[in-house]
């Protein structure tokens, strides 16, 4: 029966010992031949990783961890081997390993998840830092996107971290993925007024507004007999930068022109009838 390196060592003796050492040495020659090229062959295919990865447009944040995974997870295998070479029997150390990694796994479940959402988030890139989105209702540009969360900051300048878990499992809405955006307004007039000439004050400001694109052309018409009046939209496109800003012009230009115009912005109202005694 052959013995391995580690059981040939526990045997040496004084006399047997420039033998012993004859008899290991091309397998110690052969532990280093294999951690040396192992080792130097993962930096490699870890700095070509790096080149794909930039080539293909990958998030930045998302390279230097790839980076180091990849040549800790090769540089593992090559030890592995190495080992083997040795005499070293690595099937408990491997199992050992794999049970490990199961517990860790069943206690960080929900981290796990966390990880899993935003390493689909960088490669996806449903968004990016900049962007405004909506994420389950909350609106905000996204100031950094990292492994676990991403941090948005409010239009009160509120800063929000959501977990990527949450990200990826719920609707999102990028206001910004496109140069341009359209507003969807709508304006109510009274029955009574004229709704030719309302159409005509809403071109009017929508040719006012800087923010409002020439095209595509906006689109002003009717959209609804409402109970207490006619609805009015305008549907006009905006850099996806400007939303907020032509939003604004938009509501405070229309109303200013159509008191201008004595056009009606018609409200609710309640009558209050007030029932007295007859008695005199």
């Amino acid at each position: 029966m052959e013995l391995s390196f580690f059981d040939g060592v526990k045997q040496w003796g004084l006399e047997s010992f420039p033998g012993k050492v004859m008899d290991a040495l091309p397998h110690i020659i052969g532990f280093i031949v294999i951690i040396a090229a192992g080792f130097w062959i993962s930096g490699l295919i870890g700095k070509l990783l790096l080149k794909i990865m930039e080539k293909r447009g990958v998030d930045y944040s998302i390279h230097r961890f790839l980076y180091r995974s990849v040549v800790i997870l090769l540089r593992i295998v090559v030890s592995v081997i190495a080992l083997e070479q040795i005499g070293v029997n690595v099937n408990s150390f491997v199992t050992a390993i794999g049970a490990a990694g199961i517990t860790a796994g069943i206690g960080l479940q929900n981290s796990i998840s966390q990880f899993a959402g935003g390493i689909q988030i960088l490669f996806n890139k449903p968004f990016k830092a900049g962007d405004f989105v909506e994420i389950a209702g909350l609106q905000g540009t996204v100031k950094e996107i990292r492994f676990m969360f991403t941090t948005l900051v409010t239009l009160d300048n509120k800063e929000v971290v959501v977990p990527n878990q949450i990200i990826t499992t719920n609707t999102l809405v990028n206001f910004t993925a496109h140069d341009m955006i359209r507003l969807n307004l709508k304006y109510t007039i009274s029955y009574r007024d004229d709704i030719a000439k309302a159409k005509q004050v809403l071109a009017g400001v929508v040719a006012e507004v800087e923010y409002i694109l020439d095209k595509p052309e906006p689109v002003i018409a009717v959209v609804e007999h409402a109970g207490s009046g006619v609805v009015l939209t305008v549907l006009a496109y905006t850099g996806s930068g400007n939303y907020w800003n032509a939003f604004y012009a938009m509501q405070e230009k229309v109303k200013l022109a159509f008191d201008e115009n004595d056009i009606t912005i018609p409200y609710n109202t309640t009558d209050v009838h007030i029932v007295g005694d007859d008695k005199e």
